[in-house]
């Protein structure tokens, strides 16, 4: 049985996406495609670190 979905060229691979680092955990994280509008003022990789709010040293 075959793939179910496949990557036909089209989308590019993970490692050539940008990347920033999370201004609450310091983890880097990937650009998603429900950021394409507002990438530039992505700051949390989650929500979950949204509500923590950015670490002292990282503002």
């Amino acid at each position: 049985m075959g793939r179910k979905h496949v990557n036909l060229g089209t989308a590019p691979s993970k490692a050539d996406l940008p990347q920033k680092v999370c201004a609450a955990c310091g983890l880097p994280f990937a650009w998603r495609k429900k950021w394409a509008r507002d990438w530039a003022q992505v700051r949390f990789c989650s929500d979950r670190c949204r509500a923590k709010g950015a670490a002292e040293d990282r503002r």
